[in-house]
């Protein structure tokens, strides 16, 4: 069969550390032109007569300059920044996963470094104060991940493969989700499986909350100040799906005043625009003890961008042959 040989723009600067990966697994004599972040003015400039564009947004501003374009190719599984409206006829959507096992690792992790109170630990010992039960008797001893109830709201892949990491450690497990329904598989690994209507019996249940469910109208605020208050006192929130999935300003009391144990939180409610600064959240987060943050980073890994980098460039192959492309999320 021969291939048709195509033109890509790479508008993507998490794919730049992989620019030879992806090149070397695309279809021999593929054009690339690679920019170094998305610039609308420059990827406008260099979209006539590509075939594919790699990058997170599509906007109006490059509807006209898209002549011949076939595929936007998401370099991530989120495609909101996609403006459908602007899309010529006939160019279709594609995403890709691969950030699973990077984002189970860290759920895992930071975790376990709030139950164990290793950063209070740390912080401590750097004054010479060695805050542990052996030396000051007053204090409680900290718990393990043996026996813990982890709450998993939502079960996708990045649920089903955090469990994997949490089980390892003889941790048990209890899911909600939207049908109510796991794979098989993992089925009889599980204390409990529900619908959402399950949420308020797993919330008073669990010692780790873990949020990986998509943003929606149905899950904006689904965890609001009523919710948060069903959580044990030492129990932890984790979100890794979207900040505004959480209520922020019932999020921030809660931890305060000591009414959950801790959170682990990913996403936000803000992002930068320009540069790297920005606040994450009107509410000063960073000033509480018991929260780890991180500036939705936890799927951010050479692993993660090797394995989209395959996918994207398997893709280019199809559409190069003609065949049906992978993971097609809109069809204009």
């Amino acid at each position: 069969m021969t291939l048709s040989t195509l033109s890509v723009v790479v508008a993507d600067a998490n794919l730049l550390p992989h620019r030879t990966l992806l090149e070397q697994s695309a279809p021999a004599g593929t054009r690339f032109t690679w920019l170094d972040r998305f610039d609308e003015s420059a990827v406008a400039s260099a979209l006539p007569g590509a075939d594919v564009l790699v990058g997170a947004k599509f906007t109006q501003g490059l509807t006209d300059a898209a002549d011949s374009l076939r595929l936007v190719h998401v370099a991530g599984a989120g495609y909101d920044g996609i403006d459908v409206e602007a899309l010529p006829a006939g160019v279709r959507v594609a995403n890709t996963f691969h950030h699973e096992g990077s984002i189970a690792e860290h759920i895992v992790a930071t975790t376990i470094v709030l139950r164990r109170q290793i950063l209070q630990q740390d912080r401590a010992l750097r004054t010479g104060r060695w805050a542990t039960p052996v030396y000051e008797p007053e204090r409680a001893q900290l718990s393990s991940l043996e026996g813990a109830t982890i709450g998993f709201v939502g079960f996708g892949h990045i649920g089903q493969r955090t469990w994997q990491g949490y089980r390892a450690f003889g941790a048990r497990a209890q899911v909600v989700s939207r049908s109510g329904q796991v794979p098989d598989e993992v089925g009889s690994d599980l204390v409990s499986v529900a619908q959402l209507d399950g949420l308020d019996a797993l919330l008073e249940s669990s010692d780790i909350v873990v949020l990986c469910l998509p943003l929606d109208d149905s899950t904006r605020e689904l965890i609001d100040a009523d919710r948060l208050h069903r959580m044990r006192d030492d129990a932890l929130l984790v979100n890794v799906s979207r900040g505004p999935v959480v209520a922020p300003g019932a999020l921030y009391d809660a931890l305060k005043e000591n009414r959950i144990g801790g959170a682990v939180l990913d996403t936000w409610y803000t992002y930068p625009t320009d540069g790297p600064q920005a606040r994450p959240a009107e509410q000063p987060f960073e000033a509480l003890d018991n929260v780890i943050m991180t500036p939705h980073s936890s799927g951010v890994t050479a692993q993660t961008f090797q394995g989209r980098a395959r996918d994207i460039a398997a893709n280019i192959a199809r559409l190069a042959e003609g065949a049906a492309l992978d993971r097609v999320v809109i069809a204009r």
